[in-house]
This record gives structure tokens, sequence and C-alpha cells, in this order.
């Protein structure tokens, strides 16, 4: 068969997209998966009881977020411990450490431009990392070159960035005056600055529905990531998007094999942020077929299907971003 071009794999049929995962044309040797399940949400099930204090999440605007995302409305960062001012920030470090945390997540809401307000706490995250010895990532939002350097100097380990594609969408759902070059500029600064970075791509943003996904991915194709997340919109009770309808599983696949066919040789996450019940296991499945080196929160039928299948799992209750480290290129392993 001759190789799939990413443009094809996007504009086939959702049944030629099943019979090519079913295939197993996507799944490359060693068939390995990972699985992680952070602290920031519970989960137990029969194949694994996550670390409560491990790796959890802080806002430094607590829940305040000057967009007011329809998908969001700053519910998430209800979700994160509050930490907004430096001094906050360090203490709560320092409690999380004695309460065995070995890293954590800094998130935020952002400002009217995109950006997480990072900047006023650098000397704080410089401290956690010097004195604490914690792993830190942090959530950017779009961020300018001279706040990427202080934090590469700071000692961050990677940055998370969403990337979006369409302009339609950044307008409309996230109330956000920029463009989808405001995205690739944050990528470039980031890569410029030697920070490893992990771009996330939401599948379903525009109303459940597939838009800017594939043009997010081409985005990210002009650096070198450090791993690559897909995530998918799920609907927030009391947020402006709760009757949303979900995007369909296959289109999440779409978006991941579209993702394994465009970056080979980078790890490649099914993220935490994703729809629940059936619609996860059917999402989980199928992105193993589709070629995923990672799942966070893993249904227990991805699981099976990957102890049926032969794979080689392990589960971490570290963020997911993790993976750019947990995982050797797929190029080193074949």
């Amino acid at each position: 068969m001759a190789p799939l071009s990413p443009e094809t794999l996007w504009n086939i049929s959702s049944e030629n997209l099943l019979s090519l995962l079913d295939s197993h044309a996507l799944a490359q040797a060693p068939r390995t998966v990972r699985f992680y399940a952070p602290s920031f949400m519970y989960y137990k099930t029969r194949y694994y009881h996550a670390s409560p204090n491990l790796f959890p999440t802080v806002s430094v605007t607590g829940g305040a977020c000057a967009l007011n995302c329809k998908h969001c409305g700053g519910k998430i960062l209800q979700t994160m411990q509050p930490a907004p001012t430096p001094e906050a920030l360090f203490q709560v470090a320092a409690m999380l450490k004695r309460d065995g945390a070995e890293g954590c997540l800094i998130s935020g809401g952002c400002q009217p431009d995109g950006s997480v307000p990072l900047k006023p706490f650098i000397s704080a995250i410089a401290a956690i990392k010097r004195e604490l010895d914690l792993t830190v990532f942090v959530h950017t939002g779009i961020i300018d070159a001279e706040t990427v350097v202080a934090l590469k100097e700071a000692g961050v380990d990677a940055a998370l960035i969403d990337v979006i594609g369409s302009d339609e969408t950044i307008k409309k759902v996230c109330n956000l005056n920029v463009s989808a070059q405001d995205y690739a500029r944050s990528l470039l600064a980031l890569q410029k600055a030697g920070l490893n970075f992990v771009p996330h791509v939401i599948v379903g943003l525009h109303d459940g529905k597939l838009k800017g996904e594939y043009e997010a991915l081409r985005l990210i194709a002009a650096v070198k990531p450090s791993a690559i997340v897909i995530i998918a919109f799920m609907p927030i009770h009391g947020t402006a998007m709760a009757g949303t309808k979900l995007p369909a599983p296959i289109d999440v696949a779409r978006v991941v094999a579209a993702a394994r066919l465009m970056f080979p040789e980078t790890p490649l996450v099914l993220g935490c942020m994703r729809p629940k019940a059936k619609h996860r296991a059917e999402t989980d499945v199928l992105a193993l077929k589709a070629g995923v080196d990672a799942i966070a929160f893993p249904s227990e039928e991805a699981i099976r299907y990957a102890n049926a299948e032969g794979y080689v799992s392990s589960f971490s209750s570290y963020c997911c971003a993790q993976i750019y480290v947990d995982a050797a290129f797929r190029s080193i392993s074949k």
C-alpha cells in the first residue's frame, strides 16, 4: 500500500478511516503505551489508583480570567489550587512538596491578550525549582519571547500551550482578538528559547465540529515540539456551551491519526480533557489504533484493549506532558 499522506487521511470518509484504524496501519512497533493520571482529578480503577498529591495544578489568577471563554467560563480554574501572588505560589508549592508532590502544573486564567500572567511569578518559579526541586510545567497561553526566555532561565521544565488554528473559533469561542498566527509566533518563541514545549490541539472546540484542527497541526509542524497532546471539547455545566454537541469519537481519532502521520517521531498523547463514559471508551480505543504513545485518565476499555493486543503499558500520576521525558522518540525504538 502506498504511504498515506496526512491530507488524504484528513479527507477520507469516517467509514474508510475506521477501516484504516482497524487494519492497524498506523500502529507502529514496538507497541507501548503510557497511562497518566495526574492529581487534579480522582482516578481509581481495578488497574491503578492515582496519587492525590503527586502532580497537582495551581492557578496564579485564582478563579479569575479576563476572557470568560464560552467553553470554560473559568470553571476549570475552580479545580486548581489558588496562588494569586508570588509569595502564595511559593508557599503553595512548599506545602505540596511536604504533602509528597514531585511536581506541579502552574496555570491560570488569561489576560485580554490571551496570555497567562506568568511574568510576575518568574522569581517565585525560580525559587521553587532551586529550593524545592519540583518538576514545573506551565500553561502559557499566547506568550512573548521575553517571558519565554525568563521561564527558561527560571528552570521551567516544559511549557504547555493550546494551539487554535481557526481565527473564527478564536474570536467566537475564546472571546479573543488575536489570530492563529499569534499562536505560531508563540511556538517559535518557545523553540528559539530552547524551552521544552508541548502544544495541545483541542478537537471540536467550534460547536463540537472539526474546524481549524488540521491548521493547528500545520502550525505546530513549523517547529519541533517536545510532544503533542490531543484533547477534545467537553461541555461543562454552567458555561455558555454546556448544551453543545460532543465531537464524535471518530473526529478525535481523525486528528490523532493526522498528528501521527505528521509527527512520526514525536511523542503523541490523548490528553485529560475529553468527554467521559461511553464516548471516552470509544475514543480511547480508536486513539490506540491511531498510534498514540500515551493516554491520560484511560478508560478501562482502553486498558483491556491494550492488554489484549499485547501492548507494554505503564502508569504514572504525573501530568501526561511528561511523555516527552518518559518516551524515547520512535526513531530510536525502530
